[in-house]
């Protein structure tokens, strides 16, 4: 199977494939940040969101979580990503979103 081509795709399927989550959504909030930043990921995507659900949480603190996702998306940040906002929870815990 190839790669995905698009940064969210990406993000999707490299976070689904580590941390199985029971939700996952990731929004592409470019738009909002137009003129910010170059388009340096030739793809426009240089601002994303990543809600995400996971038992791989459990037990582990906000900073641990960011930092989780953030070594997981790695390649995505080091190729032009410019900003990243995660929003991490463990099963049973309360979300805004």
């Amino acid at each position: 199977m190839s790669e995905p081509t698009s940064v969210r795709a990406r993000i999707e399927t490299r976070l689904s494939e580590a941390l199985g989550p029971e939700r996952l959504e990731v929004i592409d909030e470019s738009h909002h940040h137009a003129g910010h930043r170059p388009n340096i990921t030739g793809t426009g995507e240089t601002h994303m969101r990543v809600r995400v659900v996971s038992a791989r949480f459990s037990g582990l603190g906000r900073l641990q979580r960011h930092r989780m996702v953030n070594e997981l998306l790695k390649a995505e940040l080091e190729a032009g990503l410019h900003a990243l906002a995660i929003e991490a929870a463990a099963p049973g815990e309360a979300t805004r979103w």
